[in-house]
């Protein structure tokens, strides 16, 4: 039995499974950082249908953020799993795990993957601004918690500022569109901050401020760390 190839040659279902297979066996993307700090080294990754990410870090525990979602096949040091994951989305992966994302649906996926460096500093300030806390605030989700860090995803709601808050956490921010907050200190001072989909930016901890949506919808995932 035979099929006919876009060059319209024969290809036997042998030739095709082997075909099969070495798309299955394509190399990692590429990726650099783009961020390497004390606290953390972040990667943005983007795969296809097919794509591999490289190997997430030996020594390193690793936190997997998604600003774009899909079906991600997983393999850890030979055992494969698969989930469906959406904007949003967190996953904790422990040092030694060398885990390799693979895309296996259509479409794009965009991780944004974060190496966590030992610090013996622990990154929360002492709140004393009578201001609440950044997170939790209203409408944003926790997806992922534990001694190290929480995860958040939220979306900006036109027209209505956050409360004014505090944050106490350095924080990994990726976000999802083209669209603009302004930031508000308690003083009134006002900066428009105009953020790229697919931006990455880590922010300091020790910060008061609240934020208005400017234009088109904006929405972000945030690792806190702790």
């Amino acid at each position: 039995m035979t099929r006919r190839n876009g060059r319209n040659r024969a290809v036997g279902v042998g030739a095709g499974l082997g075909l099969m297979l070495a798309a299955v066996a394509v190399p990692a993307v590429a990726a650099a950082p783009v961020i390497d700090n004390e606290r953390v080294t972040v990667w943005d990754v983007t795969l296809a249908n097919g794509d591999s990410a490289p190997p997430t870090s030996r020594d390193l525990d690793t936190v997997i953020m998604f600003l774009e979602g899909g079906t991600i096949r997983t393999v850890v040091k030979g055992k494969t799993t698969t989930a469906t994951h959406a904007f949003g989305d967190a996953v904790f992966v422990p040092a030694g795990s060398d885990a390799v994302d693979t895309l296996i649906s259509a479409g794009h996926a965009h991780e944004v993957v974060i190496a966590l460096k030992p610090h013996a500093v622990p990154s929360a300030v002492p709140n004393t601004s009578g201001f609440p806390l950044a997170f939790p605030r209203p409408g944003v989700v926790k997806v992922l918690e534990n001694a190290r860090v929480v995860v958040w995803h939220y979306a900006w709601t036109p027209g209505v500022a956050t409360p004014m808050h505090f944050h106490d956490k350095e924080v990994v921010v990726a976000y999802r569109q083209n669209g603009a907050l302004t930031s508000i200190t308690p003083d009134g001072e006002r900066v428009v901050n105009a953020y790229k989909s697919g931006e990455i930016r880590f922010n300091a901890a020790n910060r008061i401020h609240q934020e208005l949506l400017v234009g088109p919808p904006q929405s972000a995932v945030m690792m806190e760390l702790k």
